[in-house]
């Protein structure tokens, strides 16, 4: 009787031991399949409200100056351009890629940039793949690193921080688990490292998250110098890339090291904006950082296999955050980088926390403040994409569409804007083809000349901004012109004060319509050199107008 029992006992533990197993399993497949249907909305939503409204200006316009480089322009001389020529090469690419497919560019572009983020996110969480219980499987941590990817920036998709942050994640998981004693294969960290190198040079001031992450590494009794091999490798290969890039900037590029950077350290300045109005933007992610901070220093007596790689992209946040300070500019895409490991990190230690819980009363509180830190994120994203989404399926004549259908109507081929605002310029050129009669994307430039005169009166001989948009103007002699009155610079009265060479031409410019804030003038001289009429000339508009302020996800210039 005993042993019969004794018999019957291990089919039933067998049993239990299945029923949990399968459970688990079911489980399993649920995560993958409710976050891989959640990756999948989001991508239909982000790409097509993209493919659907006007590209971004910044996109538009690197893709300008890629399609003029590629046609034999010479960088930062016939055209100007403020940032890296990395961006521009890669920008190149889907000019290419649709003169290849027999499409415009603009319809490539957007897919290429989702491509390669998306890359880098399958490749992360490959990295990732069986380090701990929360990384077991590979199809949701990939569909989460992509839901964020896409769903923080939303129609910032394809900026340069949008870019480095997702190039920079495999070097970040890779470095985490070399603090952790591993030592990933040698090939794969130099690739990680050529990758994250790429990545800063787009925008070189975030070779500070690298200093950081080697401080920890110091700390932590290794680093370049004496950590395991793997870590070297990372290192080693993200300066080794830095430096190649550098000597090819030299050799292939060096107007920007002539002209660009002398430019923007200048005049760039005319563009930043108080500390306490970039402090007021950036509350969101400084205090989302706060609660990180709070809670991983609450929790360090917790041994969570997950505690290295929290730390580093924790860091990496706080890197980028000071990167963003320093720049000064307001722009929501400059803290991307910052929201985008911020959210991670959030998203890392409530996940370990809750796969390595103890007693429920201790880790409530926790969990719910970073969800609370996770959702001000997302629904600061839906409030952003919203209006968008609205439009794209929905769509209105705003003001870069009327401004086309003004160009077409009028049988234009050359165009100019007097505004800060670049979308007046871009996309509106890469969607008629008109020619653009600038070597800037903006008046950007002209701005900051003005800012810099106040108190370098020299400036004005270094950088003569205004000879040069004159200069361009009267060459280039447009058959359109606005005139931005929203801003409170009148450029176009600036000019012609300061160059009569553009009063004359200037005067042969008519008001034909306004709308948005904008007026809009007509050549109506063959040429602009001609002697002006007897007419008076209208130069500039006195009447006051009602200050119109630009839509709130446009920037003034490149940046």
């Amino acid at each position: 009787m005993t042993a019969s029992l004794d018999s019957a006992q291990p089919p039933g533990r067998l049993r239990r031991r299945l029923g949990a197993g399968m459970a688990a399993l079911l489980g399993r497949r649920a995560v993958a399949a409710w976050t891989t249907l959640l990756l999948l909305v989001t991508l239909a939503v982000v790409l097509f409200t993209l493919l659907r409204l006007p590209l971004k200006d910044d996109v538009a316009w690197l893709l300008y100056v890629a399609r003029r480089w590629l046609a034999g322009r010479e960088l930062y001389v016939d055209v100007v351009e403020v940032n890296p020529p990395l961006i521009v090469w890669i920008s190149a690419v889907p000019i290419r890629l649709a003169q290849w497919l027999g499409t415009a560019p603009e319809m490539v572009a957007m897919p290429f940039f989702i491509a390669v983020v998306m890359g880098c996110a399958w490749w992360t969480s490959g990295l990732l793949r069986g380090r701990s219980a929360l990384f077991a499987q590979r199809l949701p941590v990939f569909a989460v690193l992509g839901i964020v990817l896409l769903a923080v920036p939303g129609i910032e998709v394809g900026q340069r921080e949008h870019l480095l942050i997702a190039a920079l994640l495999p070097f970040l998981v890779l470095y985490a688990r070399a603090l952790d004693g591993e030592s990933p294969a040698l090939p794969t960290a130099i690739a990680a490292g050529v990758l994250a190198g790429l990545g800063c040079a787009l925008k070189p001031r975030y070779a500070l998250v690298f200093g950081v992450l080697e401080g920890l590494a110091l700390v932590r009794g290794t680093g370049v110098l004496r950590g395991p091999g793997a870590m070297r490798a990372l290192s080693l290969s993200v300066g080794a890339t830095l430096l190649i890039y550098a000597g090819a900037v030299l050799g292939f590029c060096p107007n920007y090291v002539r002209r660009a950077v002398p430019m923007a350290l200048a005049l760039y300045g005319a563009t930043d904006v108080p500390l306490s109005d970039l402090m007021s933007e950036m509350a969101r992610v400084l205090v989302a950082q706060a609660i990180a901070w709070t809670l991983v220093l609450r929790s360090r007596g917790r041994r969570l296999p997950e505690n290295t790689l929290v730390l580093v992209l924790l860091l990496t946040a706080a890197a980028c955050t000071v990167v963003c300070v320093i720049d000064g500019k307001n722009w929501f895409y400059h803290r991307l980088p910052a929201t985008v490991a911020t959210v991670l990190a959030l998203l890392v230690w409530a996940g370990s926390l809750l796969l390595n819980r103890t007693r429920w009363p201790r880790v409530w509180l926790p969990l719910l403040l970073a969800g609370a830190a996770v959702c001000m994120f997302v629904l600061a994203s839906v409030q952003r994409l919203e209006p968008a989404v609205e439009m794209a399926v929905v769509p209105e004549r705003n003001t870069v569409q009327r401004l086309e259908e003004l160009i077409h109507r009028e049988k234009a081929h050359r165009y100019i804007a007097f505004s800060e605002w670049i979308a007046l310029g871009f996309p509106v050129v890469n969607n008629t083809g008109v020619i653009w009669t600038s070597r800037f994307d903006s008046m950007w430039a002209l701005k900051g000349e003005l800012w810099r005169v106040r108190f370098d009166p020299l400036a004005a001989k270094e950088w003569p901004i205004r000879q040069w948009v004159a200069q361009d103007f009267i060459a280039g002699c447009p058959d359109l012109a606005v005139v931005d009155r929203r801003g409170s610079v009148d450029y176009v009265d600036i000019l012609s004060r300061s160059d009569p060479g553009f009063a004359r031409a200037w005067s042969h410019f008519r008001q034909i319509d306004a709308f948005d804030g904008l007026e809009i003038y007509k050549r109506m001289a063959p040429t602009c050199t001609e002697a002006p009429p007897d007419a008076t000339p209208m130069i500039a508009s006195k009447t006051p107008r009602p200050r119109v302020k630009p839509p709130t996800h446009s920037r003034p210039s490149a940046g």
